[in-house]
Formats: C-alpha cells, structure tokens, sequence
C-alpha cells in the first residue's frame, strides 16, 4: 500500500531543492548553463535554410541576440553536436533540438533551420 503522503513528501523535497540551489530544471531538459558551449572545435562556413534568431537559450521564449541570415555562413560550435531544448515548429519540421553558433552572434539555433 502506498503512502498517501508520499506525493507531499516529494514536492517537499523539490521545493527544498530548488530552494537550496536556485534552478528548476524540467524532466528530459537540460538548464542552459549546464549545456557545453564550446567554440574551440566548431564547423565552420555553415548556411542557414532560412533566417533564424540566435537565442541566449535552446528555447523560444529566450532573448533574441542577433540573427542568422538566410544563405549567410556560420559556425556550430562543440563540433557541430545538436543538444535537446524547448520544443518548435521551424523550417518545416518540428523538433526540440538546437545548435549552438550563428552569423555574427552566437546563441542557440533551431537545428531544422541549419544546412549541416
């Protein structure tokens, strides 16, 4: 038979856990400060399918820092590996993984959006 206050004694332990370190990081999903940003083993002259923002984070409620242009090279950084984020509609496909690079920015990019 199972506790009926296990449920309360659970969200307790988030609630103090969040508390403690100040991150609440959903289930299958990464904080953004967590995923690698590593510019030192990059794909370079990329394009991209169409133009994209370059997010502050692989989601698409983050701030938008700059653009990536249609057609305009780019580079991938962490040698071109995608990495699972928020959920979008991009280029024709849907997905939840991104890219980190772009043009003259570097942030997250929608993976559908970039010819790689």
């Amino acid at each position: 038979m199972k506790s009926r206050f296990l449920g309360s004694a659970l969200t307790t332990a988030v609630l103090v856990g969040t508390a403690l370190t100040g991150t609440v990081v959903g289930a299958g999903s990464a904080s953004a400060a967590s995923l690698p940003k590593d510019c030192s083993k990059a794909i370079v002259n990329v394009k991209a399918k169409e133009t994209v923002n370059v997010r502050t984070s692989p989601k698409t409620t983050a701030t938008a820092v700059g653009i990536w242009g249609k057609g305009r090279k780019g580079t991938l950084c962490n040698d071109g590996k995608a990495y699972k984020g928020g959920s979008y509609t991009a280029c024709g496909k849907k997905s939840n993984l991104w890219y980190y690079g772009g043009e003259k920015k570097t942030g997250w990019v929608p993976k559908t959006c970039i010819n790689w």
